[in-house]
């Protein structure tokens, strides 16, 4: 499975975001200024926005999980348990690794931002799919809950997994890591430097 961007644009007044890339099996980490264009373009990935221009091809994926970076944006349900059951998942086993297995009518909002972040990854990560975008996955969770979740994205675990974060010191083994400056996606190399993933695709973020 490869998501692939082909010159894809997304202009909105003096906004403007370019990305070309392939994105094959693995976790990739897309990084950036505030502001830059990262939750714009896990939206784009995502198919909820579509390009000003160029074309975004996702072959071999069926199931997207997006992760908003506000958690509170994902209720839709009165209890914990039911907020569970809106993933189409068993909520039982999820609220006690999560920590609330024994508070499943529990208003959502009750949860601090750090509870309910902890409750939401909880429930993507129960959810099997070919595409997962995490957007800020990080923010609100303290040093404890950063490792753990560093230690469920583990490579070959899943599928695409896609991390649009500023977290540096806590991250899990990437695979791709990716940057948006200047208003353009830039392949960062695994590590340091490395060519393109996908080789002659050139995305549009190779360094010079």
């Amino acid at each position: 499975m490869i998501l692939r961007l082909e010159s894809a644009e997304v202009r909105r007044g003096r906004f403007s975001l370019a990305a070309s890339g392939t994105f094959p099996h693995g976790i990739h980490r897309v990084g950036g200024a505030v502001g830059s264009g990262k939750s714009t373009l896990a939206l784009l990935m995502a198919g909820l926005l579509e390009p000003s221009a160029g074309t975004i091809s996702r072959d071999g994926i069926g199931r997207t999980v997006l992760s908003l970076q506000f958690p509170e944006y994902h209720v839709t349900e009165a209890t914990l348990a039911g907020e569970c059951a809106s993933w189409g998942i068993d909520p039982g086993p999820v609220l006690t690794g999560a920590g609330f297995g024994n508070e499943p009518c529990r208003d959502p909002f009750s949860l601090s931002r750090g509870e309910l972040k902890r409750l939401h990854l909880a429930c993507v990560l129960a959810k099997p799919c070919d595409l997962l975008l995490l957007d800020e996955p990080f923010a609100a969770l303290d040093c404890r809950q950063k490792e753990n979740l560093c230690s469920r994205l583990l490579p070959g675990k899943a599928g695409i997994v896609i991390l649009f974060t500023h977290e540096e010191e806590f991250l899990p083994r990437i695979d791709h890591s990716w940057e948006i400056t200047g208003g353009q996606l830039r392949y960062r190399g695994p590590g340091q430097c490395g060519e393109p993933p996908g080789g002659s695709d050139k995305p549009g973020g190779r360094t010079a």
